[in-house]
């Protein structure tokens, strides 16, 4: 069997000291791989336990059209996304466009002139600058008065209390805490650490709105921000919730009055969640939620993979090979550009969709410098499939992430090196 495996790798364009090298790193992930298992085990029963206490019906897999009034399924996805995540309330829409719309759509429900946004964990991932106008934007929160303060994390990765506690004042009104490292080699925030920082603010400053971005994080912890005290937290349906399966959307879960705002945002204020069709996509929205824990646990292996196989080559790697791990991303410094476009060609040629693209930088909206996108994806732009992209500005450093299936995260992987062997970037 392992011959005609090899012989398949063979065929796809890796050669045998490609194969063998991962090969032999897999056997060594055996444990560590069976510990993920057991996590998504866990999520996968929780998942399961929040749908059959929404009862979750038939009927709820069919969508809406026009006003959307009375969707049963759409509000009964939300009763779902409540329940498996331990908030008041929820807000599930394929009309929230990404990650960055679902963020600014909490912040601007839940902020008003005058108001300050403090961010405790430094600079927040790039397409949100615009959105709270640290680079000028049409529509920024800076635009409606609303003033923006940052504490950055200390060189070792660790919170500036002393720094935090001197940034509150009367005008904060709410906190955002970005979970993962954005395109930063910082440590991404496990959800322990985010705990004991809300915590931290929330003695200062009860009435602090907590938001979380937690994007690339659900279901890679057996618990997540809302359990240890976030007030709102945000992600993307196509990252970890949606399961790859999810053609659009974004979410919002939290404390009632909060997700109220923010659905007055997103839709208008006095219809708030009341309307909103769903358009046929119920059925995917569901069915991607219950196989989100196993894909995010496939993702997660792909990370892990990914970490042990660029270390062993003497690359500094974020988080490292044995590090607990807290978000699906994984960050390789390569040092040069030519090493981060290898590899998004490398991830791009495993892909069953657009394998014979090659990607190539550009000035994409919402960036300060050119990027490479990587992700012949089922749904453009899906980071749960597998996917990888960096800015082309120092360190230089590439971000990994995604998989359907941890047999694809490999192969994507193994391609990635290929093409930096091919290159003589790598010896091995």
């Amino acid at each position: 069997m392992l011959t005609e495996k090899a012989a398949m790798y063979s065929t796809l364009g890796i050669s045998k000291e490609v194969f063998a090298f991962g090969t032999k790193i897999e056997e060594e992930l055996k444990e560590r791989f069976a510990k993920i298992d057991e996590i998504a085990e866990y999520n996968q029963l929780k998942v399961i336990h929040a749908m059959q206490a929404s009862k979750v019906s038939e009927a709820c897999l069919y969508g809406t059209t026009g006003y959307g009034y009375n969707d049963l399924g759409r509000d009964t996805l939300e009763q779902v996304y409540a329940t498996c995540f331990g908030t008041e309330d929820a807000l599930v829409r394929p009309q929230i466009a990404c990650g960055t719309h679902a963020l600014a759509t909490a912040l601007s429900g839940n902020l008003r002139p005058g108001d300050e946004l403090l961010s405790p964990v430094g600079k927040p991932y790039d397409t949100l600058e615009e959105v709270i106008g640290i680079r000028p934007s049409v529509g920024s929160l800076a635009e409606y008065g609303v003033t923006y303060r940052q504490v950055d994390l200390k060189e070792d990765g660790s919170f500036d209390y002393e720094g935090i506690k001197n940034a509150i004042n009367k005008k904060t009104k709410m906190v955002t805490i970005q979970r993962s490292k954005g395109y930063q080699t910082r440590p991404t925030l496990s959800v322990t650490r985010i705990g004991e920082l809300i915590a931290f603010i929330k003695n200062i400053k009860p009435d602090v709105i907590c938001m979380v971005d937690n994007c690339y994080g659900e279901f890679v912890e057996t618990i997540e921000p809302t359990n240890v005290g976030a007030d709102l937290m945000v992600g993307s349906l196509i990252k970890n919730p949606g399961g790859g399966l999810a053609p659009a959307g974004g979410y919002i879960v939290g404390k009632k009055k909060y997700v109220e705002n923010a659905a007055y945002r997103l839709l208008s204020p006095g219809l708030g969640k009341e309307v909103g069709a769903t358009l046929g996509v119920n059925g995917s929205f569901y069915q991607g939620f219950f196989l989100a824990p196993t894909v995010t646990a496939a993702a997660l292996k792909g990370a892990v993979f990914a970490a042990n196989v660029y270390e062993k080559l003497g690359f500094a790697v974020v988080p490292n090979g044995t590090e607990s791990r807290h978000d699906i991303i994984q960050a390789v410094t390569f040092g040069k550009p030519e090493g981060v476009i290898a590899f998004c060609q490398g991830i791009q040629a495993a892909a069953p969709v657009d394998s014979f693209v090659s990607p190539e930088p550009w000035d994409m909206p919402g960036y300060d410098s050119p990027v490479i996108m990587a992700a012949g994806a089922f749904v453009q732009g899906s980071s749960i499939e597998l996917s990888a992209d960096g800015p082309i500005k120092p360190p230089y450093a590439v971000y990994f992430q995604g998989g359907l299936t941890w047999q694809h995260a490999k192969f994507g992987i193994l391609m990635s090196l290929q093409k930096l062997a091919d290159a003589g970037m790598v010896t091995l």
